[in-house]
């Protein structure tokens, strides 16, 4: 039987991304993402619920996204769903979905201080393991997206 895993997803960070390396000095970028859905009842009620999902990238993409992104930025991230399995201390089995990074791009390109992309660079990026930032990618129709506002984020 065949299979496929491919997830795509654009929301903000939840969190500044945690870069560490790996004793081999491999890079790997943890970060949390909350993504929104608006939606109207059959009662004519306007709603929105958030999906927040955890998140991983590794070498380049790890570093790329560290050095550009921070809490509240809009970005759209291509992967595949990971589940991790382990035990607690007290030896029960736990579970965690996440999604493994393999490409993303820049929403917006915010000039100046921490956290955007480079200063001066109105084009949007789109980056994967072995592109170099210097590489931009086709320019999509322009996204409206609101951020989520820090009461909402749970952690």
């Amino acid at each position: 039987m065949a299979s496929y895993n491919k997830v795509l997803l654009m929301g903000n960070l939840t969190r500044d991304i945690e870069l560490r390396h790996t004793s081999s000095n491999q890079a790997v970028a943890n970060f949390g993402l909350a993504v929104n859905r608006r939606y109207r009842t059959a009662g004519g009620e306007d709603r929105e619920e958030v999906t927040f999902v955890d998140c991983e990238a590794w070498g380049n993409t790890a570093e790329i996204m560290a050095k550009y992104l921070a809490k509240g930025r809009p970005v759209f991230v291509e992967g595949r769903l990971k589940l991790d399995q382990w035990q607690d201390k007290e030896g029960n089995k736990q579970s965690k979905l996440r999604v493994v990074v393999d490409n993303f791009q820049f929403i917006d390109s915010r000039g100046g201080g921490g956290g955007g992309a480079p200063a001066g660079d109105a084009t949007q990026g789109r980056y994967s393991g072995d592109d170099a930032p210097s590489r931009p990618a086709r320019t999509p129709a322009p996204v409206h997206h609101e951020p989520v506002p820090e009461d909402d984020i749970p952690f």
